[in-house]
This record gives structure tokens, C-alpha cells and sequence, in this order.
């Protein structure tokens, strides 16, 4: 139950909406007050239209006033909880910050530019794009030098390109992708997402055949060749049999791997079933065992040749000619395809997927250039120049320090609404952050390291600010902050407190036992039949009580020749046979002695006397157990021999129950709704069937819906008071009501609550 309260309390704030999170000003109206303590009328009336503004009968007295008292039971539970502390606690201040820094996440992001890069993304994975590219490596935090040169190097090979040199042979010879000296810059076919963003974008803007301008990302510079454009082909899945074979293996080997593939296939064409191949031949351990089945893929998640012959196939259970990857000899069979799903689908993964995805710096950046304007970011352009000065090669060693004593360091470097940031806040830093770096210069280092302490300052003043700037944050922070006291004060109070507290519960059920009281019963078996050809099979084994019963396996226990005595694997099995016995009433143990040809009859009584005596020993009740001699087995051709002649000398067995179910279980072999079987205590209204006969002891038939009925009444049992443990469950319900009902009075005759007639009156609309 617990596991659902912080759920309830926050639910509760649905009566709460939100409370403002300033003070009430003292010439601010009230609409009532508790204790000393008012609730604003601006307050209520944005709580009230939250939650209410929709409702037909909002606005009226009726509606407002029981709001109103809803609201001051609320209040008057946080309040009660602020007095004693509970929002003082370092678990509630780390629970609140957790919440809040979920909460605040919406509000750093440029929503706008996050749903263009939504809506372009979804409009790309309508199309795939085959590219090439050559790269020159550079790293992301570069120095300028560095960085022109390789931007030259770059636009040289696309000068090289346009002069009608082969662009695959230059991406051979000067690529830095390491994959080029085999593939000659070819990636294949891609789609949105798939790339870092600067290079896709670039891809999909140029026209086929063009080569792009230089692109920068976090690898380096890209020249880009786009082969082909082509409409987006879905997704498909597959299950294949793969038989290995490496691209270096020996020969003998690969020639033995194409053998073994193509006796497969040749399987799977005379009508070899699909997953017992894949079971038995493929060598793909993960996907074996599950009939080679692989998860949905689309352009450039998988091998080109195995993607290729995958979507190759036009419908599902078609299977492919072998086809071989780097991986090995693969066939596939088609199980499904599927096209891009609708925008309203897709839209959620997309934003989750942009979030963490390199274009979510384009809303980083956006955002970023919004707050310094609103925040009135102001630098001081000569103590930056100071500052940036100080940087010296141990930046690039990672051991950087400063003068702490240095008076420059109380300069303000930049400010962020008025709050200064010094040089020595900036100092104190880079000192932290710094880390060694192999290449460029330490003037270049310092600045990245500036640029990365502003955005910080920026991005935290933000996060600092946000319940000043947005009330709807503010509003939800507030409703998290309620939420989380009234669930820690409500669980001391009502929910454990009701579940704990049984002597309580006892006295609260004892003193309210008029609300729980059974009306009249019929104690009746009720079997409702497809035809009457089932309902009078179902009503000739009725009277038996005694059904076979399908969930245990039993195997049989065997004996040496001439010898009832039992085996230590004998026992063993015994015991969880007593042990089931033992916990289920209903059932009854059969026990059938055996015997080979060659044996006396009595010993199959011996053998079936001796079990039951062990399994009463182990605690099976003696009126769960009955015995039977079987005699003799007989066995011909090639079990008459020693092993067969010893399975015969052994005792069976029958599980049987009483339990209707497994009357109902037997009949439904063929049809699982063919015969349904209830027997229980029914209230008037439980069943419209046995509603329908006069309740008289006796046997009904009836017609209902199409089905028949039988409706046997054992008993009609007159009103009588229920026992608390059939109506635990609402009793502690009930329970709670009350105990919450006490504690508020009881903080209402601790703080009073007084309303302002006047201000109710104000919120009513004619």
C-alpha cells in the first residue's frame, strides 16, 4: 500500500492545485484564516480555477465553499507539518531537490528551437541518404591555428574533387577515418539520428552528386560526397541461421562453413520446419534458441550486405539464399515490416532522443544567447583581457595556480543581473578544472576554460531563479514541496497508523459492525454450459467430488525385485509428495503397486502400504490417501528385459481433488469457455442466474444469454454480521477515513479556521 501514497499525496494536491510560494503580504484580503496564519483570496482563487475553472457548476456558493473547506484541510496539514520541522530535514531537502531538478529541466531548453528539430527529424527519416566522406582529424577544443589548417587541407582535397579527381581514391589516400583504406569513404545508406548532427545536416542538404563545403564536428573537418537520395524503407524483423566463418579463415574452413549453409538452406526447402534449424545449426547463441528472431532495424543499423538481402525480401515467412557479412553465412526470413509510424507517435522518443543527441546544442546555444539578454549579462572587457593574460604553459600540464593574494582578483569580470562574478571566482575555476592537454596553446585553453565558466554562471543564476520567473515552476515546486510533507505526516498519522494500529482497527470495526453485515445468502453451486449435453456431463460428475487433476506431474517410484522397501530417490520424491498433500486439503493421493512377470501379486499391496506408511510418517493426513494393487505388467519384445522388467516393479500414482475447478478444467479440454462452475456464499445480484429462482433449497435449471444453467442452493443463509477478517481491506479504508477525520478536527481546534464571508462572496458568479 505504501508504495502509492506519495502518489496519493501528490493527488491530493488536486484539491491543492498550488499554493504561492511568497508570504502572504498583511494588506493582501484574506479569505480565511487559520490560526493566525491567512490564505490569500489571490492565492485560493488560483487554486480554485486550476481545478475547477472548467467545471459546469463552477463558481457557485456550493462549489466554491466546499473547495474552500477541502483547501483549509490541506493547508492546515502542511501547516502542522512545518511546525514540526518535517521540511528542515536533510532526507526532505535531498527529495525536493531531486524533484525540483526534474522540474526545472523544461524550463532550460529553447522549447523552440527543440520542436523545429523535432519536426526536422521526423521529416529526414522519411528519407535515406548514401554518402562518402573524407576526414581530417581535429579535436573538438583545437587551437586556431590548428584548426586553419586542417579547414585548408580540406577545402585543397574538395578543390582536387572539383578538378575531376576520383573522391574515392582521395578519401583512400588522405581520409583519417581509419575505415577508408578498405571502403573508400563509402558509409552507405543513413538516415536522421544516425550521425552527429553537423554532418547529417550537411548530407542531406547537398544535392546528389554534389560535394559539400567543409564540415565541422567533434572528429574533425568532413568533405562530403552524397551518392544517392532514396525514399526511407522502414523497418523490418527478421530471424536468421548463421553458420560463422571469418573473413581470414583458412580455406578448408570457409568452404566447409558454405557447405554446412547450404545444406541448411536446401533443408529449409523441402519444408524443414524454420526454428528447429535454427535451434540445431545456428550458431548465433543469443537468437538460437528463439528461432533466430532479431530486433526491428532500419538503414544503417546492420551489415549493408545482410541489410540489402533483408529488405530485399517483399513478405513474411519468405527465406533468403545465403548471404555472407564479415560475421559469416547468414539466412534470413522474413517476419515483418513496418513504415515510419504517424509524427504523433513518434514525437515523444524524438524529444527524448534530441535531448541527448549532438543537435541539442543548437538549443543550448539558442538558450544560452535568450538568458544573457534576460538576465543582463555585462562583462568588463579589460579585467577579461587581464585575466585571459595570466594563462601560462602549466594550463597545458594540468598544474596551473595563481597568487591567491593578488588584489586583481576582487575585480568583476562579468555581471549576471547584478551579481558580480571576480576574476578570483573565475581563477578558483579553472584551478579545478584544468586538465592536461596535448596540443594547443594556453592562451586558447584559458579562454575555452572562460567560456565554459560564463555558461556555468549563466546556467546556474538561471536555475537559481526560476520560481521568480516562471510561476507555473514555481506553483509545481510548491505542489512537490506540500506533496512530500503531507505524504510523510499522513503516513504517521492515517495510512500506517491504520494498517499497525490493530487493536485500534479492532475497536473501530467492533464499534462500527453495522456497516459490515452480509444480506441474505444462498450457499449454491451455479454451472453455466455451452449446451446441455455439457451441463449434463458437468451434473453427472458433480456428485464424484473427486476430479484428476492436471498441474503435477507425478513419476513413478521404483522398487528392487521381490522388495517393498523404499530407495533413498524414492524418498526424496515422497517427501514433496507429502508436502503438497499437506497444504492442500482438497486433494487425494491414489497409490498403485506393481509388479514384473516374475513376481508374487502381494508384493504391489506391499509396495503401495509402504509408501502410504512413509508418506504418513511424513505427514500426509491418512484420509488424503488410498491404496490399490495393479498386479502384474505386461511386457513384450523389447522391454522384457532386466531394465524393463524394472520399470514395472513400481508403484504409480493419481492425484485427485474436490476443487470444481478441476471439474470445469476437464470439460474445457477443447473449448476453454465451455463450462464454468462457481460455488461460493452469492449475495442477491452476484449472479442474474441464480437471481432468477426462488431461494429455496433445491436444484434449478435455468436459460440465460444463450448458455444453461444449473443452480444447485445448499443452503439459504439469513443477514448475519461479517467476521473483520472478510472485510479487512475496507474496514482499514474506512479506518483511515476516520482516523483523518479525528486529526483534522483536531488541528482545526488548534488552529481555527474563521472564513471571510465577504471574499467567498467575490469568487461566486451570479
Amino acid at each position: 500500500m505504501r508504495s502509492n501514497h506519495l502518489l496519493v499525496a501528490v493527488a491530493a494536491l488536486a484539491i491543492a492545485g498550488c499554493t504561492a510560494s511568497k508570504k502572504n503580504d498583511s494588506k493582501e484580503s484574506a479569505i480565511a484564516t487559520l490560526g493566525s496564519q491567512p490564505i490569500s483570496t489571490s492565492e485560493f482563487r488560483y487554486v480554485y480555477e486550476k481545478n475547477n475553472g472548467g467545471n459546469e457548476d463552477a463558481y457557485t456558493r456550493e462549489s466554491v465553499s466546499d473547495y474552500l473547506n477541502l483547501y483549509t484541510n490541506f493547508k492546515l496539514k502542511v501547516m502542522e507539518a512545518e511546525k514540526r520541522g518535517l521540511d528542515t530535514t536533510m532526507a526532505f531537502k535531498r527529495e525536493l531537490e531531486g524533484y525540483k531538478e526534474q522540474l526545472a529541466q523544461p524550463y532550460l531548453t529553447e522549447k523552440s528551437v527543440t520542436d523545429n528539430l523535432v519536426k526536422e527529424a521526423y521529416e529526414r527519416l522519411k528519407q535515406e541518404v548514401n554518402a562518402s566522406h573524407i576526414l581530417v582529424a581535429l579535436a573538438p577544443e583545437a587551437a586556431p591555428e590548428d584548426t586553419l589548417a586542417a579547414y585548408n587541407r580540406v577545402m585543397e582535397l574538395r578543390k582536387r574533387v572539383q578538378n575531376g579527381e576520383d573522391f574515392g581514391s582521395l578519401a583512400q589516400q588522405y581520409s583519417q577515418d581509419p575505415s577508408a583504406a578498405d571502403n573508400k569513404g563509402e558509409l552507405g545508406y543513413f538516415t536522421a539520428l544516425q550521425m552527429v548532427y553537423p554532418f547529417e545536416d550537411a548530407a542531406y542538404k547537398t544535392a546528389e552528386g554534389e560535394v559539400s563545403m567543409p564540415v565541422r564536428t567533434r572528429f574533425g573537418y568532413h568533405l562530403i560526397k552524397v551518392n544517392d537520395k532514396r525514399e526511407a524503407r522502414g523497418e523490418a524483423k527478421v530471424a536468421h541461421i548463421m553458420v560463422r566463418s571469418m573473413p581470414n579463415a583458412p580455406a578448408a574452413d570457409s568452404l566447409a562453413a558454405k557447405q554446412r549453409v547450404d545444406a541448411i538452406y536446401r533443408r529449409l526447402q523441402k519444408g524443414e520446419k524454420w526454428n528447429k534449424l535454427a535451434a540445431e545449426f545456428s550458431e548465433d547463441a543469443n537468437t538460437a534458441s528463439n528461432g533466430g528472431e532479431l530486433p526491428w532495424f532500419g538503414t544503417g543499423r546492420m551489415i549493408p550486405s545482410f541489410e540489402e538481402a533483408a529488405f530485399g525480401l517483399q513478405k513474411p515467412e519468405e527465406v533468403s539464399k545465403p548471404v555472407y557479412t564479415p560475421y559469416g553465412w547468414h539466412i534470413i526470413k522474413m517476419i515483418e515490416k513496418r513504415n515510419l509510424p504517424p509524427y504523433e507517435e513518434m514525437e515523444q522518443h524524438l524529444r527524448n532522443k534530441i535531448a541527448k543527441d549532438s543537435r541539442s546544442e543548437l538549443n543550448k546555444t539558442a538558450f544560452l544567447k535568450r538568458i544573457k539578454q534576460e538576465n543582463n549579462f555585462t562583462e568588463n572587457a579589460e579585467a577579461k583581457t587581464a585575466a585571459l593574460a595570466n594563462a601560462n604553459d602549466e594550463l597545458l600540464h594540468g598544474s596551473w595556480s595563481y597568487d591567491e593574494s593578488d588584489k586583481a582578483l576582487k575585480q568583476t569580470l562579468f555581471s549576471i543581473q547584478g551579481k558580480n562574478y571576480t576574476i578570483g571566482d573565475f581563477y578558483t575555476y579553472v584551478k579545478e578544472q584544468q586538465r592536461a592537454r596535448a596540443n594547443g596553446t594556453a592562451a586558447h585553453a584559458m579562454g575555452l576554460l572562460y567560456d565554459s565558466f560564463s555558461e556555468k554562471s549563466l546556467l546556474e543564476y538561471e536555475r537559481e531563479n526560476l520560481e521568480n520567473k516562471h510561476t507555473d515552476y514555481r506553483m509545481l515546486v510548491k505542489e512537490y514541496h506540500d506533496g512530500i510533507l503531507l505524504f510523510q505526516l499522513m503516513d504517521e498519522k492515517v495510512w500506517s497508523k491504520a494498517i499497525e494500529d490493530t487493536v485500534g482497527l479492532r475497536t473501530y470495526f467492533d464499534q462500527n459492525r453495522e456497516k459490515y453485515k452480509w444480506g441474505e445468502r444462498a450457499d449454491a453451486i451455479v454451472i453455466s454450459a455451452a449446451s446441455k449435453e455439457l451441463l449434463q456431463q458437468a451434473q453427472n460428475q458433480l456428485e464424484k467430488r473427486r476430479y484428476p487433476v492436471s498441474f503435477a506431474k507425478l513419476s513413478d517410484v521404483l522398487f528392487e525385485q521381490n522388495k517393498a522397501e523404499l530407495s533413498t530417490e524414492g524418498k526424496s520424491k515422497l517427501q514433496e509428495l507429502a508436502q503438497m498433500l499437506q497444504q492442500n486439503e482438497t486433494l487425494t493421493l491414489e497409490i498403485n503397486g506393481h509388479t514384473d512377470a516374475r513376481e508374487n501379486a502381494k508384493i504391489a499391496e506391499a509396495r503401495a502400504e509402504a509408501i502410504k506408511v512413509y508418506l504418513q510418517e511424513q505427514g500426509a493426513p491418512t484420509a488424503q490417501l488410498t491404496t490399490s494393487s495393479l498386479g502384474k505388467s505386461k511386457q513384450a519384445g523389447p522391454d522384457n528385459t532386466e531394465t524393463g522388467r524394472r520399470r514395472n516393479r513400481r508403484a504409480s500414482f493419481a492425484l485427485y481433488t474436490s476443487e470444481l475447478a478441476a471439474l470445469a478444467e476437464n470439460l474445457n479440454k477443447n473449448n476453454p469457455l465451455a463450462v464454468q462452475v462457481t460455488e461460493k456464499k452469492f449475495q442477491r445480484g452476484d449472479n442474474k442466474a441464480l437471481d432468477a429462482v426462488e431461494w429455496q433449497k433445491g436444484t434449478y435449471t435455468a436459460q440465460q444469454n444463450g448458455r444453461e444453467y444449473l443452480i444447485i442452493i445448499k443452503d439459504v443463509l439469513e443477514p448475519a454480521y461479517k467476521e473483520l477478517s472478510e472485510v479487512r481491506g475496507p474496514v482499514i479504508s474506512d479506518y483511515q477515513t476516520y482516523l483523518e477525520e479525528q486529526w483534522v478536527q483536531e488541528l482545526r481546534n488548534r488552529y481555527p479556521v474563521e472564513v471571510k464571508e465577504g471574499e467567498v462572496e467575490k469568487l461566486v458568479r451570479k
